[in-house]
């Protein structure tokens, strides 16, 4: 378990957190700018002393001012990607990655250099110069050398935040690989929804210095009495396993509780597992099922909750729960069928308070819930 006590007064501004993290999994500390996010971060590597604090990971005492003892950056077992890579011109991408890996004891290293190469996917760079680095693969490097001090805990403050649509389409896949391979703790610092969903197994949300809560991520983003975001940005993270394959329209059917979802192929063999964000303005409602739609994924769902959507006044959150039933297969006739997972997920929907008013939404009323193949896996 890691720890963190923390209290931190500045002109306008106090972090008062008391907190405690899993050392598994990705954590994500989400929240809008100016909440703390960083200042927290910046807590536990040792780069910021809060008085009277306590910072520790396990048996590890990092920090804790009733004894009189604070560890310094270089003495913690940590590594930092921050949001710009800060590389060492002079050396090439391999100097840059052996820098840290030299001067860790043979005996303390955890990571060889290969891994950190590896897991980083900087291979086809070693040989190269930073100079000509795109913003991702300077990333990737900076990665690479946090990884190669042998971290118990690895720290990363908005790491994407500097960069276009292709460098992060470029990078997630990689931070995806490292979190399922290395087994590495990472405490990754966001104001991205659709990054926190994709990566974070737990969730950390704050406002005003304070933590709201935390929870497993899919638990927390479903809820519609928290400050997540709101618009464009609300959706759930669904766990899924993938339960059949459709070559020849290139399609796979995702299997969750209580839903199956068709998308596009994610190139896995059946039986695996994949993550998936179902946003809230993609899945539409009705009272009956759609026939003749394009919309492949109709599931029986029944209305749990509904609340304002603070950045559009004409419309509302509305959250279901789905409900099990047998689903077709796309490429057999409707009449032949295969049973959906037991259980059930909740689903955020974006709709008009006219539709609200038109379809009589209300906790209890069963709907249906519509979402397009093409919008997952965004």
């Amino acid at each position: 378990m890691i720890e963190a006590v923390l209290n931190l007064a500045r002109t306008g501004f106090a972090l008062d957190v008391s907190l405690a993290l899993l050392e598994r999994g990705v954590t994500a500390v989400f929240g809008p700018s100016g909440c703390g996010k960083t200042t927290l971060l910046r807590c536990l590597a040792g780069l910021e002393r809060a008085p009277g604090g306590r910072v520790a990971m396990g048996d590890d005492i990092w920090q804790d001012e009733a004894m009189g003892t604070f560890r310094p950056p270089h003495r913690r077992p940590i590594g930092m990607v921050f949001q710009e890579a800060a590389l060492f011109d002079h050396l090439d991408v391999r100097g840059n990655i052996a820098f840290g890996w030299k001067r860790i004891p043979p005996g303390e290293r955890r990571v060889s250099l290969e891994q950190a190469i590896a897991w980083s996917g900087v291979e086809p760079l070693l040989a190269r110069t930073t100079q000509g680095l795109s913003g991702g693969e300077r990333q990737r490097v900076a990665l690479a050398r946090a990884l190669a001090v042998s971290p118990r805990l690895l720290l990363m403050d908005e790491p994407l935040a500097s960069l276009d649509a292709a460098g992060k389409a470029a990078i997630l896949p990689v931070l995806e690989r490292l979190a399922g391979e290395s087994g590495l703790p990472v405490v990754y610092v966001s104001h991205s929804a659709a990054e926190v969903a994709r990566l974070a197994d737990h969730l950390v949300l704050m406002a005003a210095g304070r933590v709201v809560t935390t929870g497993p991520v899919g638990e927390l983003m479903a809820r519609l009495d928290l400050p997540l975001p709101p618009g464009e940005d609300a959706g759930v993270v669904l766990d899924a396993c993938v339960g059949e394959r459709d070559e020849g329209w290139r399609l796979a059917r995702l299997d969750v509780p209580g839903a199956s979802f068709w998308t596009r192929d994610p190139g896995l063999a059946v039986g695996a597992t994949v993550r998936l964000r179902v946003p809230a303005r993609d899945v539409s409602l009705g009272l009956l099922p759609a026939e003749g739609s394009s919309i492949l994924n109709q599931v029986p769902a029944v209305v749990e909750a509904l609340a304002d959507d603070e950045q559009h006044a004409a419309q509302v959150l509305v959250r279901v729960r789905t409900r099990s039933r047998a689903l077709p297969t796309v490429a057999e006739p409707a009449g032949r069928s295969q049973v959906t997972s037991a259980g059930e997920s909740a689903l955020l929907a974006r709709v008009t308070r006219r539709s609200v008013h038109a379809l009589g939404l209300a906790p209890g009323r069963a709907v249906w819930a519509m979402v397009k193949s093409v919008a997952l896996f965004d």
